[in-house]
């Protein structure tokens, strides 16, 4: 049971999921609406708690769509993340100096000319 919650702990600083928070988070909703059921129960119907339940129901099965469609997708970790921040990085230095060597400073010839003066009325 320990190493349970040593493994959902490191969950948390990893990305994607783990069966360890999955099983969480189904654990965490059926507590909920257990307690909503409950509530119902305890007042005899309010409507508020109906309304309620029918929230966290949703929010639920929003979740597990969530995590469905989370699985199917590759993620990428931090190291794959800054190889293609610095291989992009670098091909738009190499477009800079493409550019450079072609037309000359293009970036002063490139901006637009301000056509509209804005003035206070008093």
């Amino acid at each position: 049971m320990a190493n349970f919650f040593v493994k959902l702990w490191e969950s948390v600083f990893e990305p994607g999921t783990s069966p360890q928070l999955i099983i969480a988070t189904h654990v965490s909703f059926v507590a909920l609406l257990l307690t909503l059921i409950w509530l119902i129960y305890a007042t005899n119907g309010n409507i508020h708690f109906y309304v309620l339940f029918g929230i966290s129901l949703l929010l639920w099965i929003t979740v597990i769509w969530f995590i469905n469609e989370l699985s199917q997708v590759k993620l990428k970790d931090n190291v794959e993340l800054d190889n293609a921040a610095n291989k992009k990085d670098s091909n738009a230095i190499k477009n800079n100096e493409k550019d450079n060597e072609e037309g000359g400073n293009s970036s002063s010839t490139s901006r637009p000319t301000q056509t509209h003066s804005r003035s206070r009325k008093a």
